[in-house]
């Protein structure tokens, strides 16, 4: 072995003399060691990089050879090193391991890791060094601690060396403590074939590194592979002693797209269908769902964010709910995209983990600490999160999901903890009806269990439906047996591994786009047009599609690989939102556009409730018990409103509070003050 303290001490002066400096300087200002970051590429050309082997191989020994000679380095500040530690970052690629791939092999060596953070504790003090006294002869004796991601108690002496007595106190005032924090970093989602489930591992994270990361990060962990021993199970446990870690750009830079691909890509747009062609690369062996397929192309590609002077932020991710009845292929489109997107998170409703869409306060299996554990929506940032079931997630996703949707934020505040998420990614989920098939009768909000401030998020909903056509019918079969019998005849327009690359380079290299003024006119015209209409019915639209519009034209002029949003872009746009609004918010009783509707009370409903509580008001005086509800009901069929109708509406009226039934079938007008 090479590595000995002097021969650290003669690289850190011929090789890192300013940053020694600058780590004294720090030091002597602050009083407190600190630590002093050292490039491993610097390591590979040092003694022909036999140095940065034995780091690898022999990891405890060589870092505390490498205090030792940093303590004894010469600095310009002339002040005492003893305590900084020595941080190594930058490894080269081959120090690189995948978490599934650490095995008994990598215990004891040092590794680099690559993941995101599932989770970390609250940073508290661990007693490194306890200092205990005597209760007989008050000797005071030192204890070091060994270092252990499972021990929770401190080691005592078994006696004191001076008297022998059994019995002693912990002084810990005068013991020596670090900080210390625990994370659980997670395999990128990305990265992960079909059907494999994301594997973790336990960071140890100590000294002045601890607290600096959070759930959500992107981070290379650089540290010592170790192992303990669960003491009533004997179950082992491996995790990584950090030494270092390096944060990550969440962008998709981390995709390699070659020159060839390059070339490829830009042919591709410049093809006069591209658009149909992404569409058509989507779920391929599912007959149909052509504007489906389309909207969600364009949610692969996204808008753009932007940051106000005053410092609102506009999202520039596209939301997509689709619902409809069971067999109808949902699930299998959604979890496609989950296979093509370039980064993306799969999830059902009820949530993979205890943290569900969103995030959560967690207790800690190990300790039982409190920690912050990210759930999908944080896990997909800067991706895609495809969630099937949406309707049946968890009562505390849906109150969050407000601000992560439409913010892009999610807070927890909860057993001493207050963390902030970012959740920039766009949501893709199916939902179901409560009563299994959909009902184009019904106001969307009746029919799933979702509020109806969470369903206005969306940029665009689809139903879907299942519905005899006898033409549609064969064309389905006909799909279905080609994809049993011929699947090799079953190919995408674009072949997935491509279309990933341009996704993503289309995200990394169109970070700006700007509405023609044709397109601003045709969006601008669109909405007044469509508004003016609510003159003399109900209002059609909210300023909520025109930012829909917004995105989904930036969206396509990003497929294009184009800065600017040109009218047939606008036109898109414009398409897809009237075919959503066309499902979901046409009341089937005026066959008209209700914005309304989409939330369970459109304006035909809003002027019967009216009628009803106007004739409630007028009859109640006639008989002491109150209105009749035979005569409510006679009165409402003469003013247009059919029998049935108007008992529906008593019921809701009475539900909500507005009226009550003083006795059996009669009704009075609740009153306040």
């Amino acid at each position: 072995m090479i590595s000995n303290p002097s021969l650290w001490q003669s690289f850190f002066e011929n090789h890192c003399q300013d940053d020694v400096n600058r780590l004294a300087g720090k030091v002597s200002q602050t009083g407190e060691p600190a630590s002093l970051y050292v490039d491993a590429g610097k390591l590979t050309v040092f003694q022909g990089g036999a140095l940065l082997q034995e780091l690898i191989s022999r990891p405890e020994a060589v870092i505390a050879h490498a205090e030792e000679g940093l303590a004894r380095a010469y600095n310009i500040y002339n002040v005492d090193l003893e305590g900084c530690r020595v941080r190594f970052v930058n490894l080269p690629q081959h120090v690189r391991r995948n978490i599934r791939n650490i095995r008994s092999g990598q215990i004891g060596r040092f590794v680099a890791i690559e993941g995101i953070i599932r989770k970390a504790t609250e940073v508290k003090p661990r007693i490194v060094e306890a200092v205990f006294e005597c209760d007989n002869c008050a000797k005071k004796i030192r204890v070091q601690q060994e270092t252990s991601i499972l021990q929770t108690n401190v080691v005592k002496p078994h006696e004191c060396p001076a008297c022998k007595s059994k019995r002693v106190r912990l002084l810990s005032e005068e013991s020596i403590k670090i900080d210390s924090q625990r994370i659980k970093i997670q395999e990128y989602p990305e990265n992960l074939r079909g059907g494999e489930q994301p594997l973790t591992i336990d960071v140890l994270i100590e000294g002045d590194i601890a607290g600096r990361l959070n759930p959500g990060d992107r981070v290379v962990i650089n540290g010592i592979v170790r192992d303990e021993y669960r003491k009533k199970s004997y179950a082992e446990l491996v995790y990584i002693y950090a030494n270092s870690f390096e944060v990550l750009q969440q962008e998709y830079e981390d995709i390699e797209i070659t020159d060839a691909d390059r070339e490829r890509i830009l042919e591709l747009s410049r093809e006069h269908n591209i658009h149909e062609k992404i569409a058509r690369s989507i779920a391929p062996a599912i007959y149909g769902h052509e504007d489906i397929k389309l909207a969600i192309a364009l949610q692969l590609f996204g808008g753009i964010p932007k940051k106000l002077p005053d410092g609102t932020e506009l999202r520039g991710d596209i939301h997509i709910l689709l619902v409809g009845d069971p067999g109808v292929a949902k699930s299998k489109i959604i979890k496609y995209i989950h296979r093509i997107a370039p980064r993306s998170v799969l999830v059902t409703g009820k949530g993979a983990s205890a943290a569900g869409l969103t995030a959560s306060a967690v207790r800690d299996e190990l300790d039982g600490r409190w920690t912050a554990e990210a759930g999908a929506l944080v896990l997909a940032d800067k991706g895609i999160c495809v969630v099937d079931e949406l309707d049946k997630m968890r009562s505390e996703d849906r109150d969050a999901m407000h601000d992560a949707l439409e913010d892009q934020v999610v807070a927890i505040n909860k057993a001493g903890l207050n963390v902030t998420f970012r959740t920039r990614c766009s949501l893709l989920a199916a939902a179901n009806p409560k009563f299994s098939r959909f009902d184009r009768y019904l106001p969307l909000a009746e029919q799933i269990d979702l509020p109806a401030s969470l369903i206005s998020r969306f940029d665009l909903i689809f139903t879907v439906l299942d519905e005899p056509d006898r033409e549609r019918d064969r064309e389905v079969s006909l799909q279905i047996i080609t994809n049993h019998d011929s699947p090799e005849e079953v190919r995408p327009a674009i072949e997935p591994e491509l279309l990933r690359k341009y996704i993503a380079y289309a995200r990394q290299n169109i970070t700006r786009v700007r509405l023609s003024e044709e397109a601003k006119r045709i969006i601008v015209d669109f909405y007044v047009e469509l508004r003016s209409k609510a003159k003399q019915g109900p209002v059609p639209v909210t300023a909520r599609q025109i930012e829909a519009l917004i995105r989904l034209a930036e969206a396509s002029a990003k497929l294009r690989l184009s800065d600017v949003v040109s009218r047939e872009d606008a036109e898109l746009a414009i398409r897809l939102v009237l075919k959503s609004l066309e499902q979901i918010a046409l009341d089937p009783e005026t066959g008209e556009l209700d914005i309304d509707y989409v939330m369970g009370t459109p304006k035909a409903q809003r002027d019967k409730i009216a009628v009803i509580l106007q004739i409630v008001e007028e009859l109640e005086n006639l008989t002491p018990k109150g209105a009749p509800e035979d005569e409510i009901i006679r009165t409402a069929e003469e003013k247009g409103i059919d029998a049935e109708r108007a008992r529906a509406i008593l019921r809701k009226l009475k539900e909500r509070g507005s009226v009550f039934c003083p006795r059996m079938g009669y009704y009075k007008v609740v009153r306040l003050g």
